[in-house]
């Protein structure tokens, strides 16, 4: 491949161009560092992994992972098994989670084995998880850390420093320093407040290049837009549903979304809005929110003495009571799975649910539309659609609604802050086409000076 020779190259691994499998290979000052190592969500088996054929051959000194969701740690112990020879970092933080969302994938993949027949999967073992586990290194954010230190006497090694990125515990966006030349990575990025985590500390980053996410590039901020309102709007809807004889499902994915609503629902409870009430949470979701209280003292929080073990009274629910549980009670679900997928709680009761109007789906994540979630929000009330293969057509019957708590940068506000970095390059990924276009005529328009990448899958770029 030759790059090596180059002071800095960036190679697009994502196998897709859109939010996907991530993956970044920098190279700097000889050296070489794979950011992120994702699945893509809308994919299988070997279709679903980062393009890692495009760095065979070459020496990965180290791995460094932004966070800890599937699309940007999915693939990591085949990324591993290829370059042994890496250190793997990561935040301290996401060090407390990486192994269980590893071993969460290994049983999700043996699952669609059985029900998909996809016969490469799994891509990884629960034995390879434990195996590969040593290898892992969590680091503080604000340490600047030798990434390429020990190894084939090539003079000082570049170094990497996380910086607290505000989208789920342990989130972080890459500083990595060469002899002469800075990139910036933002991996997944949260400006604002959420209610249980705080917002990004990016404050004083400055880059001669930025990688930088695209997620919500296609969707303008509406001027009265206020978490405290769609929070609020969240709230009345709950109330109003359970008032009414009817239940609440709120989908919601395990690392992150659920913390984020089950502290919304214990400040609620707490100040009178909502009774208070048994919340049905998935296992997994169940395992992150008791790693979110056993960290609280590290993370950079809201609500620092907010318990939510104690602050709830929550109760494991999987596929099989979801199936037989009476839903006419006014009870509150908040179930992982956040497209409501196939095999999941959250399917199951989405699909008694959804065709009686008395029950309530509540939105307050992404649902892509090729998944049953999707197909629901883009179903109108009375309409019968295709829900999923499980259950197949269905008729939209119910109180269906979203609510914009995302957690995610505002496309205004990722505008601005390449302005802050004043780099002389900006690459764009980890969002749709039409997302990346507009960063890149909004770019052009504001900082004119600023070259634009929008590498394919695959590509090779100079910088």
């Amino acid at each position: 491949m030759g790059y090596l020779c180059v002071r800095m190259r960036l190679i697009n691994l994502n196998c897709d161009s859109d939010i996907g499998a991530s993956a970044w290979c920098v190279g700097v000052d000889g050296r070489n560092l794979l950011m992120d190592a994702g699945t893509h969500p809308k994919r299988d088996g070997k279709e679903s992994m980062p393009l890692l054929r495009e760095i065979r051959g070459e020496t990965i000194d180290a791995i460094a992972l932004t966070h800890c969701h599937h699309d940007h740690v999915g693939s990591l112990p085949v990324a591993m098994r290829e370059h042994p020879e890496a250190h793997v970092l990561m935040t301290e933080l996401s060090y407390f989670l990486v192994e269980r969302v590893l071993h969460n994938s290994v049983n999700v993949m043996k699952r669609q084995k059985e029900e998909l027949g996809i016969a490469e999967y799994p891509l990884f073992t629960h034995r390879e998880v434990d195996e590969l586990a040593p290898v892992f290194q969590g680091f503080r954010y604000n340490r600047e850390i030798e990434w390429a230190a020990f190894d084939r006497g090539k003079g000082n090694s570049p170094t990497l420093e996380f910086l607290d990125a505000g989208h789920a515990l342990g989130s972080a966006g890459i500083m990595v320093r060469g002899a002469s030349e800075s990139l910036f990575y933002t991996g997944d990025v949260c400006f604002q407040d959420q209610t249980i985590l705080r917002g990004a500390r990016f404050g004083d980053v400055k880059a001669d290049v930025l990688v930088m996410e695209t997620t919500r590039g296609n969707r303008a901020t509406p001027a009265d837009l206020s978490r405290e309102n769609e929070i609020k709007r969240l709230v009345t809807a709950i109330r109003e549903i359970q008032d009414g004889g009817g239940s609440v499902l709120i989908p919601s994915f395990a690392l992150g979304r659920t913390q984020e609503i089950l502290a919304v629902l214990a400040l609620a409870m707490k100040k009178g809005e909502l009774p208070r009430q048994p919340v049905f949470i998935g296992g997994l979701g169940r395992v992150f929110t008791e790693i979110y209280d056993l960290e609280a003292h590290r993370a950079n929080r809201n609500h620092t003495n907010l318990v939510l073990n104690d602050a709830l009274p929550l109760e494991v629910l999987d596929p099989r009571k979801a199936e037989r549980m009476k839903l006419g009670k006014g009870r509150l679900f908040v179930m992982t799975a956040g497209m409501l997928s196939e095999g999941t709680a959250a399917h199951v009761l989405a699909a008694r649910m959804l065709e009686e109007e008395e029950h309530g789906i509540l939105f307050v994540g992404y649902a892509d539309p090729e998944t049953p979630g999707g197909r629901l929000k883009a179903s109108s009330p009375g309409d019968r659609f295709f829900f999923s293969k499980t259950f197949g057509e269905l008729r939209h019957r119910c109180r269906v609604e979203e609510y914009d708590l995302t957690a995610h940068a505002n496309r205004e506000e990722l505008l601005d802050f390449v302005g802050q970095v004043d780099p002389r390059a900006v690459v764009l990924g980890h969002g749709d086409a039409e997302a990346r276009s507009w960063f890149a005529g909004e770019i052009g328009k504001r900082h004119p000076g600023v070259k634009v990448f929008q590498p394919e899958p695959g590509e090779t770029m100079e910088l």
